[in-house]
């Protein structure tokens, strides 16, 4: 992809106008994106201990999906195409620089579907995709949970880990929980991906060894789908953990990152990193 940027995309001060938008660490040495999407019912929020772990020369930017939070009175997407079409609109201005995509769970697809948006656009493409706990759009299985009572729908939470039951036994909290967790099972359970020509890009495939979603033996079988999506390599890394492998493994998911990013920005010993809060 040699197409140049749009030309407004010097105008910076417009990045953090936008309610997907959520930036914890940019400063004047970034040179480096990294761009996050959230698991179904998740949050930004998710990815702001990352923000911590990162050297002076990658800004975290975490995707805040409708239908949660701060975000619970917009209206949710209708589809996968809406979704993709609104977030791409939202990132753009954040793409003056090189960039890769980290999604987690249903994030993977909504990576792998926004990377073909901005490929449509004629945007440059990101440098990687990281694809965890999810097998490839098009290969993972995929159900009707959203139409489940919210009985079911705590059960499959539960089975995933994640979500603390301290959460889930509380009426209030669990109703706003469930609410963006059918939204987003919705969107990613009528998924059907069209065929298109493979990325350009390195794909990492990350899991944990138990997760019932992927898991090691199934990630390893061509990364659970995702070898066939890219002409460049495909690669696997299998953590110790269940579907929320990062949570526990952050320090380690955050420095696999940097090394395939540019192996110049992991720890060498020298490079005291700051504490996650």
């Amino acid at each position: 992809m040699t197409a140049a940027f749009p030309p407004n995309f010097s105008a910076r001060a417009a990045r953090a106008d936008s309610p997907w938008i959520r930036r914890w660490n940019e400063g004047s040495a970034t040179r480096l994106t990294l761009l996050c999407l959230p698991h179904a019912g998740g949050s930004a929020g998710f990815y702001r201990p990352w923000a911590a772990l990162m050297p002076p020369e990658v800004e975290v930017v975490g995707i805040q999906y409708p239908g949660r939070e701060d975000r619970f009175d917009d209206p949710a997407s209708a589809d996968m195409g809406e979704l993709v079409t609104a977030l791409a609109d939202a990132v753009l201005p954040l793409l003056d620089r090189p960039y890769a995509l980290f999604g987690h769970s249903m994030g993977s697809a909504v990576a792998w579907e926004l990377a073909h948006e901005l490929d449509r656009r004629d945007v440059p493409g990101p440098r990687r995709l990281f694809a965890s706990g999810r097998a490839a759009p098009g290969t993972a299985v995929t159900g009707q949970l959203h139409r489940q009572d919210d009985d079911v729908l705590c059960a499959e939470l539960a089975r995933l880990g994640g979500t603390s039951r301290e959460v889930l036994d509380d009426p209030g909290l669990r109703s706003l929980v469930l609410t963006a967790v059918r939204h987003d099972y919705r969107i990613i359970e009528t998924h059907r991906p069209q065929a298109r020509p493979p990325l350009s890009c390195p794909i990492h495939v990350l899991t944990g060894d138990t997760d019932p979603e992927l898991g090691e033996e199934r990630g390893r079988d061509r990364a659970g789908g995702w070898a066939g999506l890219t002409t460049a390599r495909t690669e696997v890394r299998v953590f110790s953990g269940d579907h929320f492998y990062l949570t526990p493994r952050r320090r380690e998911v955050v420095a696999t990152v940097l090394r395939r990013l540019d192996p110049s920005l992991t720890t060498d010993g020298r490079r005291t990193w700051p504490s996650t809060p």
